[in-house]
This record gives structure tokens, sequence and C-alpha cells, in this order.
């Protein structure tokens, strides 16, 4: 029991008739000086405790780390012990989650791992549902260097068509990447889909069947999008799903912190990608002496 609990226990025996603080303190066992001291800092501590509050209701799912991050993003420096002291004190702790089953032996070495902005894209499916039971499925097209989220596309169903339709907007807006990264479900094994690929001269690497720890980045990527979008929303439509993903999708590529870039946003990490020389040139750029052009066309 911390001494601010203690102080409130003493407190709450003390609305009880006929009992003083001094047997109050006696039967908390704390001395009667700690419940009487009143902390200075609390003062300090107000405007900082309340736009802490702002941003954990803001983002129910971000944990105190990130929180921090934001806090100096910002322009407070604060010390990350000082947030944690008060974070502790609100209540505001995350629920814990169910620990993942530990995995024994050596880790499996990814393929083609990602050395510059587009270098290696993934892509994949994740499933949700509608208020009234309805399917949703949501194509999610992520970079994995830079881990931008380049595309979020929400259908009932997403045949190869629609694949290549995604890929080819991706293609024509951001460039072509090296490599295409995915498992083996048949929207992305479809010889439509290989063929269009192979004309584009952009390489796929598919994982072992029961694999999924080697497409890593994407699998991370769902598990937030569903923790802190897809479990706090109720949609009614396809239309009403997609424009809440989307405004989800630029959130986490401009605004949330992202752990394992240093607390940079994607776009920011992008951004100092390019500066420094990180990123290639892009591929969507025509000449007309270059030896082949692309030739994007879109599904109907």
């Amino acid at each position: 029991m911390t001494p601010s609990d203690r102080r409130v226990a003493v407190r709450r025996l003390q609305e009880r008739p006929g009992l003083s603080e001094r047997r109050g303190c006696l039967v908390v066992g704390v001395p009667r000086g700690t419940v009487r001291r009143r902390p200075k800092r609390a003062a300090a501590d107000a405007a900082l405790t309340e736009r802490i509050r702002e941003l954990a209701y803001a983002h129910p799912r971000y944990g105190c780390p990130r929180v921090t991050a934001l806090l100096r993003r910002g322009g407070c420096g604060v010390n990350h012990k000082r947030v944690h002291r008060i974070w502790k004190a609100e209540g505001l702790s995350l629920r814990r989650r169910r620990p993942k089953r530990r995995r024994y032996g050596p880790r499996g070495e990814r393929v083609n791992k990602a050395t510059h902005r587009d270098h290696v894209w993934t892509y994949d499916f994740l499933e949700d549902r509608t208020e009234t039971g309805g399917k949703l499925r949501m194509l999610s097209i992520l970079d994995e260097y830079t881990r931008e989220c380049l595309l979020l596309r929400v259908g009932r169903s997403t045949p190869a068509s629609r694949v290549i339709e995604a890929l080819s907007w991706l293609l024509l807006t951001r460039g072509v990447p090296e490599h295409i990264r995915s498992d083996n479900g048949p929207e992305f094994i479809a010889y439509a889909v290989q063929d269009w690929l192979a004309k584009h001269r952009v390489k796929t690497l598919y994982i072992e069947p029961g694999h999924p720890w080697e497409n890593g980045h994407i699998e991370s990527f769902h598990d937030k999008l569903r923790d802190e979008c897809l479990n706090r929303h109720i949609f009614r439509c396809v239309a009403d799903a997609q424009e809440v993903a989307e405004a989800w999708r630029v959130e986490y590529n401009t605004l949330r912190p992202h752990s394992s870039l240093g607390y940079e946003t994607p776009e920011e990490f992008a951004a100092r990608a390019v500066s420094s020389g990180r990123a290639t040139p892009s591929l969507r750029l025509q000449r007309p002496d270059q030896e082949k052009t692309l030739s994007l066309q879109l599904v109907p």
C-alpha cells in the first residue's frame, strides 16, 4: 500500500462517527505525520497531469512510453519517471494482455530484409464484422523499412482483380518496390497477380506456409490496427469502416510515435531516410530515354 493509499484509508475511517485521526492511524498502521503531510509537487504537476489525462483519453490504447513521446514532441521536456509516477497515480495503466507463447530455438532469418525505402513492401488481409454481422475484409499494404501504411482498402470481398487495382494505384502515386512479401493466400498466388507483378518487375517473396513470423511487420501492424482502431468502433457498413480505417491510417503515419523507429512517426522516419540517402529513386518517373516504361492500367 502506497503512502497516498494509506492517507485515503485514514480519511475514510475518519468519516465514521467517533473515530479520530489518531485512532485511524493506529488501525492503518501509519504515522500521523504521513497523513497530515501534503505533497508540495501536487500543484506543480496539475497542468502536466491534465495534459496526460487528455492524451490518455484521446488515445486509450497508448501506454506510458508512447504518451511520454507525445509530450516531448509537443515541446514538454519532461522526465519519463515523472510521467510514469503520474500515470500510476491516476490509474491509467492498461490492462495486461495475455502473454504470448514463448518460442524456443533460434529466430528465423527474414529473407531480403528491407534496407531502404520501397525496397520491400508487404501486404495481407485482416477480417472484421459490421454491427449486423456482415463480413469485412481489409487489405493493408506496408513499407517494411519506413513502417508506413501505404493503403487500407475495405470491402466485402477482395479478389485478385481488386488486389491488382490497389497495387496499380500505389505504383502510380508512390512508385515501384523491388520486392513484395506475402503469405500464400489465394489472392496473392493467383496467376493474374503474379503475371502483373512480373510485368512490372516486382519480385515476390512468399513466406513458408504456417510461418506467420516470417511476415512479422504486417502481423505487428495488424495487431495495432485491431487494438487501437477496430476494437474501439462498431461499423454500420463498408463505407463507414473505410472512413474510420483511413482516418486511423493517416494518424498512424503522421502522428503516432513508433517505438521501433526511435519514437518517430513513419512519415518523419521516411523523410529522414530520403534526406540521408537511404531511399532509392522512385521508378514511377518515365523518361523518353528509358528502355522500358511502366504501363499501369487500373482494373475496372
